[in-house]
């Protein structure tokens, strides 16, 4: 089931989110749920509190469906280890039509659980790298609007104001 996304400001989307504690069924129905919405919507990644939940659960698959082997579900994901640094264009399912290049580790290792709860480590490089961050700073109410430069966050903060009150938003 494709679900919604809900678009900046929506308050769940800067507040941290619950760690998952029962890995059910439910669990892997809004896996499957995030992961047919990501697609959808051309992206390749989604967090929970994206769609209204606010839950540390994201999924990421860089080959946009194309090859189920990507297909990563990251639960009560962390960071234990960064380095480097990249400047790169990102965009965000809950900010349409805005890409801005943000400032990420050029390599990360993170630590997560799986839909069963089983813990594993993982290291991600460049595009992978950024959209681990990317998500992780969802599940912690960040989003990438504050990872930009004081100017562009208030010339993107103003087009969104103006596309609410054209009702585009």
């Amino acid at each position: 089931m494709i679900l919604t996304i809900v678009k900046y400001p929506e308050p769940v989307l800067e507040q941290p989110g619950e760690p998952v504690t029962e890995f059910n069924a439910e669990l892997r129905k809004l896996v499957a749920d995030m992961f047919e919405t990501t697609y959808a919507s051309q992206g390749i990644g989604l967090a929970a509190p994206q769609v209204g939940v606010s839950k540390r659960i994201t999924v990421v698959d860089l080959s946009m469906g194309k090859d189920p082997k990507q297909k990563l579900v990251l639960i009560n994901p962390e960071i234990i280890l960064s380095e480097g640094r990249q400047y790169e264009e990102e965009g965000c399912l809950s900010f349409p039509d805005i890409r801005e290049k943000v400032v990420r580790a050029a390599k990360v290792r993170i630590r997560a659980q799986d839909e069963r709860g089983k813990w594993f480590e993982m290291d991600g490089e460049e595009l992978l790298a950024r959209a681990f961050q990317h998500e992780i700073d969802h599940l912690d109410g960040i989003v990438f609007l504050f990872r930009m430069s004081a100017l562009k966050r208030s010339l993107n903060l103003r087009k969104i104001r103006k596309m609410q009150n054209e009702g585009t938003w």
